[in-house]
């Protein structure tokens, strides 16, 4: 499974109420966004991620702000179907490749993202992308490291996903605007679903 080439947009997701984790992946998938990431911030994402593997089936769901091996056996025992973490060093590394699943490692600079395409990943995550550079470094790494391509995370909106996504090295992006606070303290699913349609239109 390659996570870049499976949606133009990888909602970032951060759950507080472990109740709305299953009406939220339905109203994505619905409108059209069935790769999910639900990040490791809240005391319920492990059990969100649980549910929405075994109610959503349609979802690819997978886990982010994945920052230790401890991290990484979790959300794969959970049901995490892909990982995502925000940097990488060797032991996080290690874990990932052990855990059988594809992941998404962050790199933010041109040595990370080389000392990663050492070990044979060239599917990465570019975090965070508007503070370390953007649009503007994503296409200054194409030309040295061609072979290497991304999931800008980290300040991308609708009107700006894309310039990212008309990147050569980009497969796709991450967004948080997907699922707004207000939206699911009200459950407005139908809102979210109303987003995910309009970044589904976005693929090339």
């Amino acid at each position: 499974m390659t996570i870049l080439d499976l949606a133009p947009v990888v909602p970032v997701v951060v759950i507080d109420d472990v109740e709305t984790a299953v009406p939220l992946a339905r109203a994505l998938v619905a409108g059209g966004l069935p790769v999910i990431e639900v990040t490791l911030r809240t005391p319920c994402a492990l059990d969100a991620i649980g549910r929405i593997a075994a109610e959503v089936p349609d979802a690819v769901i997978g886990a982010g702000t994945v920052r230790t091996p401890a991290d990484v056996r979790a959300s794969t025992r959970a049901g995490a179907r892909f990982l995502v973490s925000p940097g990488g060093t060797p032991r996080l590394i290690d874990a990932m490749l052990d855990s059988g699943v594809p992941f998404l490692p962050g790199a933010a600079t041109a040595s990370e993202v080389l000392a990663l395409a050492e070990r044979g990943l060239t599917e990465l995550k570019f975090f965070p992308a508007g503070p370390a550079g953007g649009v503007a470094y994503l296409k200054a790494l194409a030309g040295p490291i061609p072979e290497v391509r991304f999931c800008p995370t980290g300040g991308i909106r609708l009107e700006t996903a894309p310039e990212y996504l008309a990147l050569p090295n980009v497969g796709c992006v991450g967004g948080t605007w997907l699922t707004p606070a207000d939206a699911l303290a009200v459950g407005d699913y139908a809102r979210i679903e109303k987003l995910a349609s309009e970044a589904a239109a976005l693929r090339r």
